[in-house]
């Protein structure tokens, strides 16, 4: 696979009309920090992370379009847990509503879902423990039980992983946006 930077993000989300980009929520997150790890997926991106076949993660990703993550040090941004709080409100203003709430292993999980027409155009996923907040936006829909699969399988992808560590390590970086090919 290869990375290739990208310079322009998609357009914003119009009131009542189809959803077309991630949140803006998201957009102005990752404006204000801008040193954040970000990366792009795509469907197919998705279906080459699932190494082992899983017909499991087939099925968890086949209603995603597009997904964007992003990751936050906090330590080294000043990211509170009044920043968490805005942002929150922010996608409820966006009228994301929220759907579950859990703790795994010293990690917190919040799963936000926008519908429209009665089907679900847009999940957010927040993972934040003492050290990062990790978003992913996805365009589409994720299963609501299975959340936590996708980071996990996100989390524990080789080339996803180094660039994770890479960032958690202060090693100076290339490139700031990245779409996973």
């Amino acid at each position: 696979m290869r990375l290739i930077a990208v310079g322009i993000f998609l357009g914003t989300y119009l009131f009542g009309a189809e959803v077309h980009a991630q949140a803006k929520a998201t957009e102005q997150l990752n404006e204000r920090y801008q040193d954040a790890l970000t990366l792009y997926f795509y469907k197919n991106t998705l279906r080459m992370l699932n190494q082992t076949e899983d017909p499991a993660f087939d099925e968890l990703i086949k209603d995603v379009e597009k997904l964007k993550f992003l990751m936050i040090k906090k330590d080294k941004t000043g990211f509170t847990k009044k920043d968490y709080t805005v942002l929150v409100n922010a996608y409820k203003q966006e009228q994301y509503e929220e759907m579950l709430t859990s703790r795994m292993d010293g990690r917190k999980f919040d799963v936000y879902i926008k519908e429209q027409g009665g089907r679900v155009k847009g999940t957010i996923l927040l993972v934040s423990d003492s050290t990062s907040l990790m978003v992913l936006d996805v365009l589409g829909r994720v299963a609501i039980d299975k959340a936590g699969a996708l980071f996990q399988t996100l989390d524990g992808s080789t080339e996803v992983g180094q660039k994770i560590t890479e960032f958690l390590s202060d090693k100076p970086k290339k490139k700031k946006d990245h779409v996973i090919d």
